[in-house]
């Protein structure tokens, strides 16, 4: 079930109109590398130690490809691409990576977390 709170906000584009309430998904705790590791573990034939070895290796994986501007697809989970913004250069000649900015990790959910998605059920925190 996922916790929600709401809250009042106004528009940006257009500060006359009426406040409006939105919704905020709400965190319950937080699951670290290591508890996953442990409930993968329990899932299957491999060891707590092993399981975590592989995901440590994962994340190091991972974070490598991505710095090379690879596209990390993870079969029916996802995929994780490096997605960036930039101010404006006059020229395309007066253009220097100085002026790239904000670096993320887009996340695009696969057929299982989609199918997660569309079956959520929503509580008031």
């Amino acid at each position: 079930m996922v916790k929600y709170t709401v809250t009042e906000k106004g528009n940006p584009q257009n500060l006359q109109a009426s406040k409006k309430w939105y919704a905020n998904a709400k965190s319950s705790g937080d699951i670290t590398l290591r508890k996953l590791g442990k409930e993968i573990a329990a899932r299957s034939t491999v060891s707590p130690a092993d399981t975590q070895a592989v995901l440590v290796a994962l994340t190091e994986v991972l974070t490598e490809h991505l710095a090379d501007s690879k596209i990390v697809r993870l079969g029916d989970f996802g995929a994780f691409q490096v997605s960036i913004s930039s101010d404006g250069a006059e020229t395309a000649e007066k253009f220097s990576p100085s002026l790239i900015k904000n670096p993320k990790v887009v996340f695009r959910a696969g057929i299982d977390i989609k199918e997660m998605l569309n079956n959520l059920k929503y509580e008031k925190a």
